[in-house]
């Protein structure tokens, strides 16, 4: 009879009992328009909290989920360089001058998450082109998420949009949460089991 140490993927009981727990997202999302408002409904139900930002404060709705907080501000740019690190930005504001400024500003950043924005094939175009031109290294515009949304959603909807976005990020958390848990294993991972093999 041979013994050898083993490490099993196999658990038993509740599943996430022993897992170390995530943080939740920290989402900073620009533009209290249509789709913004969808969105809130949805990131309100998930393990995030949200930075909604927009200039226009007649948008922002009397009741926000508790999750939720309203930054009515004229100078939205500032809020980007206040996220804290591994910050998930979402850009959809009502004015393509904004949406650029804010990604110049969030490229600048080297410590974010996520950077999605609304809008077509054509305007990521230009506006690499236009990044390009501020010193964006052209390796780093994989980093634009734009269009955004999981692939295959081609309904313009705002509310088929939020779903997307909101499928989207939680695709970026879980995968996040497997390199979490290869960092962080739990005592059961770390601790080899014995296998008698025969």
């Amino acid at each position: 009879m041979t013994v050898l140490p083993c490490v099993s993927d196999v658990r038993i009981g509740r599943r996430g009992a022993d897992e170390p727990k995530r943080p939740p997202m920290h989402v900073v999302l620009f533009g209290a328009g249509h789709v913004g408002h969808a969105l809130i409904a949805l990131l309100g139900r998930l393990p995030c909290v949200v930075q909604w930002v927009d200039e226009r404060d007649e948008l922002f709705p009397d009741e926000v989920p508790a999750n939720v907080q309203i930054e009515a501000t004229d100078t939205p740019d500032a809020i980007v360089n206040t996220a804290p690190p591994g910050a998930y930005f979402l850009v959809m504001t009502h004015n393509h001058a904004l949406d650029f400024s804010l990604a110049a500003r969030i490229m600048r950043r080297r410590d974010f998450t996520y950077f999605g924005m609304i809008g077509s094939k054509t305007k990521r175009v230009k506006f690499e082109r236009r990044l390009i031109e501020r010193g964006v290294e052209p390796e780093r515009l994989v980093e634009m998420t734009c269009p955004i949304g999981v692939a295959g959603i081609v309904d313009k909807a705002p509310a088929s949009i939020a779903v997307a976005v909101s499928a989207q990020l939680l695709q970026v958390r879980a995968q996040l949460g497997v390199e979490f848990v290869k960092s962080h294993p739990s005592p059961e991972q770390a601790t080899p089991s014995l296998s008698v093999l025969s």
